[in-house]
Order: structure tokens, then sequence, then C-alpha cells
């Protein structure tokens, strides 16, 4: 009883500050990290994501493949980024049908392209 409550409470604390936050990574930016902090600020953000997520599936009553796309695609929207980059860029490779260097060319440019579009000008 009472840990469903505390769930309950963590879902309703935490989604409104997801849907109203910002991604990690624009997070990362507007608190001007770099280095070492900015990779801890993101890997905790991360974790954080992927822990409310899993609560959100499982509110959801979400199993198999829709949970995992589920999951997936609410990690990626939190976090942002480099992230959501890699994400759309594999789906591009894919769709290309690349493989090999190829691939791994293709995705490494598509990424770095998508990050200097997302930096913020200062």
């Amino acid at each position: 009883m009472i840990k469903s409550l505390v769930i309950a409470l963590s879902i309703a604390l935490w989604i409104p500050a997801l849907a109203q936050s910002a991604t990690c990574s624009t997070a990362a930016a507007d608190k001007k990290l770099a280095g070492a902090a900015r990779t801890s600020f993101l890997t905790k953000c991360e974790k954080d994501a992927r822990a409310t997520c899993d609560v959100v599936s499982k509110d959801k009553k979400l199993s198999g493949a829709a949970k995992t796309s589920f999951e997936k695609k609410c990690v990626v929207d939190a976090v942002g980024g480099e992230m959501a980059a890699k994400v759309t860029c594999e789906a591009a490779s894919k769709e290309k049908k690349l493989s090999g260097a190829a691939k791994s060319s293709f995705e490494k440019k598509c990424v770095k392209d998508a990050m200097v579009d997302v930096k913020p000008v200062s």
C-alpha cells in the first residue's frame, strides 16, 4: 500500500517536471557545464529519466515490445541532445541500408552535424 502511494507520488511529481523541463542536454548547456561535470550531470539525468520512464511504463501496464519502445522513446525525449541525434541517425542509416564503415562514417557525421545545430550561441 505504501509502496503504491510512493510510486504514485513519484509519478505525480516527475511527469510534470519532465514535461515542463528542458532536456538533460539543454539543462546542461543552460548551466554551462563542461567536461566531467557535464558528463556526471548527463549520466545522473539519464539514470533518473530511465527510472521515471520505467515507473510510467509500469503504471501504463505495458509489457514486451510496447514497454521497450515506450521506455526508449521516453528516455530519448527526456535526455535529448546527442542521444536523440544517435537514435535519429541510426534510423536513417538503417533506412539507407548502410553497413560497416559506411554506416559508421554516416552516423558519426550525422550526429556531429545534429549537435552543431543544437549548441547554444554564446
